[in-house]
């Protein structure tokens, strides 16, 4: 969850999500394969050292193609507010990236065939600062999420011209 400490004086959360699952499937696949394999291989062999090459060999293939990914998709946040885009990811370092709302010129989506069954795809927010888009992939939902990112930038737009009473 974002702290609402670092948000600024009345803007609010609208949503929060994480990349899609599916970014999990291709390091559950491997500690799966590496389990069996490595189980296999460490009772094959009595050679003492080779069983110590075979724990090092699995400890490394552990940690960069299962841990690594798992942390990297637990440390990645989208968060969307009442007035900018968030995205922050990062283990050790931390990588950010805001969007006002005020700057969004459109906002589209992509959706591959494999998106289409396991319901996820590409944000691209078009920006008219001189940042660049936003790409956002693996955002789950991605339609959904497109309709509600151009709905809060209607609200914002509606708050800063002062049109109405816009809920915060």
């Amino acid at each position: 969850m974002y702290p609402e400490k670092l948000l600024a004086p009345g803007e609010t959360i609208a949503f929060e999500l994480k990349p899609h699952w599916r970014a999990l499937l291709w390091p559950a696949i491997v500690l799966v394969i590496e389990v069996f394999v490595a189980t296999w291989a460490f009772f094959a062999f009595d050679n003492s050292i080779v069983r110590w090459i075979i724990v090092g060999a699995g400890a490394f293939i552990l940690i960069w193609q299962v841990a690594l990914p798992f942390l990297r998709w637990l440390t990645t946040q989208y968060v969307f507010t009442s007035r900018r885009i968030i995205v922050r990811r990062g283990l050790l370092t931390k990588q950010g990236r805001d969007m006002p709302l005020s700057k969004v010129n459109n906002v589209s989506f992509e959706v591959s065939v494999m998106g289409r069954i396991l319901n996820y795809g590409t944000l691209e927010i078009e920006s008219a600062s001189d940042d660049g888009d936003l790409v956002i992939n693996d955002v789950p939902n991605v339609e959904d999420i497109q309709r509600k990112v151009y709905e809060l930038h209607e609200l914002d737009d509606s708050r800063r011209r002062g049109r109405g009473n816009i809920p915060e």
